[in-house]
């Protein structure tokens, strides 16, 4: 059952929204709950967004680049925020 349950999440996909508020902007991005918030600057990267001086924060908690999106509880719609200090 455990293993079933993690193959479901390589076909799980979470829609959260990266929310930037010296721009004043939001992105929405899709990614998967396995991976790294590493992977999710890549996505961002990829619309145009440049974010590597910057911090994520969820829940008033500064994100580890390596840490798993399902892991710091992390789950479809929510919003994450993308700054250089909170």
């Amino acid at each position: 059952m455990d293993k079933l349950r993690r193959l479901s999440f390589h076909w799980v996909r979470y829609e959260i929204i990266v929310h930037l508020p010296e721009d004043r902007q939001m992105f929405p991005v899709t990614v998967r709950p396995t991976e790294t918030i590493k992977d999710l600057r890549v996505h961002l990267v990829k619309q145009g967004v440049t974010s590597w001086k910057k911090h994520f924060y969820y829940n008033g908690r500064q994100l580890g680049e390596y840490e798993i999106i399902k892991d710091v509880n992390i789950k479809n719609g929510s919003v994450i925020l993308l700054s250089c200090d909170i």
